[in-house]
């Protein structure tokens, strides 16, 4: 099935209502490494991805493929302890099936982490970058996760992208970063198909273009949760420094990603609990 559509999403909310009590306001997308997040939710209720219908299984060491529904902060929330991606092999609507299951669930706002390729000079391993935007070559290329008949229950043909990263969540992160002491970054993320690595060519092309880090997802996301109304927030992880020449002795590996997770968990918890603080009170 190449769209993914109402009756799927409906599909996997029904499971889902079956299986919580609880009504989260607040979704939260784990990346590679970044999962150990997941285990600081309060009252969970855990669903396994693979009990949920048409739920894209992640198939990567680092995501463990599990639903955790509860309470951070006192906020209720719904994190998805690793995501599937796009080179994975799903079509790009089911990839981005979760954030339509949000959407109807009635979440309102997401947060999206991801593990990236440092591209800015001035990034080292273990910082947190805020998105501010993205730069979405796998959508300029043909594969926008809109692409196809239009549900305008869901959201409109034609969707505004000028605003994709919420300013006023921006401005809660930077807040709880300098509360938390935690350095944060701001800057633009690429989002590339992947699976390989980029080539020391593409990182000197990507640099030109803009960008200050790379990954293999969110962008995606991001559309998908923008076309439904939701506010996005973005964080990336940097777990390695793009390698942009071709006689470095230096290899890029997931190992590292997964390594460099266990540095950026606790700065990453820091900045997102303290926007869960700073958001209104659960109602």
């Amino acid at each position: 099935m190449e769209f993914f559509g109402r009756p799927e999403f409906e599909a996997a909310v029904t499971v889902i209502r079956e299986r919580t009590q609880h009504k989260p306001r607040i979704g939260l997308v784990l990346g590679s490494g970044l999962g150990g997040l997941a285990d600081a939710v309060e009252e969970a209720d855990i669903i396994p991805y693979d009990q949920i219908p048409h739920w894209p299984l992640s198939t990567v060491v680092g995501h463990q493929g599990q639903l955790h529904i509860g309470y951070l902060e006192g906020q209720p929330v719904l994190v998805m302890r690793g995501r599937a991606h796009y080179y994975e092999g799903y079509p790009i609507s089911q990839v981005t099936l979760p954030i339509r299951v949000m959407q109807l669930l009635g979440i309102e706002i997401v947060i999206l982490t991801n593990a990236a390729g440092g591209l800015n000079k001035s990034f080292k391993v273990g910082d947190v970058m805020l998105i501010t935007d993205h730069i979405g070559l796998i959508g300029m290329g043909g594969t926008n996760p809109l692409r196809g008949p239009n549900d305008e229950t869901l959201g409109p043909r034609f969707p505004d992208m000028s605003k994709a990263y919420d300013l006023e969540l921006r401005r809660l992160a930077i807040e709880a970063a300098q509360e938390a002491g935690v350095p944060l970054q701001q800057g633009i993320y690429v989002g590339l198909a992947g699976p390989s690595f980029e080539t020391p060519a593409d990182i000197r092309f990507l640099r030109l273009i803009g960008a200050d880090a790379v990954g293999m997802s969110t962008v995606s996301e991001t559309i998908v949760a923008r076309h439904g109304g939701l506010r996005v927030l973005g964080l990336s992880g940097i777990s390695n420094v793009a390698i942009d020449q071709p006689d470095s002795e230096s290899e890029a590996s997931h190992q590292e990603v997964l390594d460099a997770g266990k540095v950026i968990v606790p700065r990453l918890e820091a900045v997102v609990r303290g926007v869960l603080r700073r958001l209104n009170p659960a109602t």
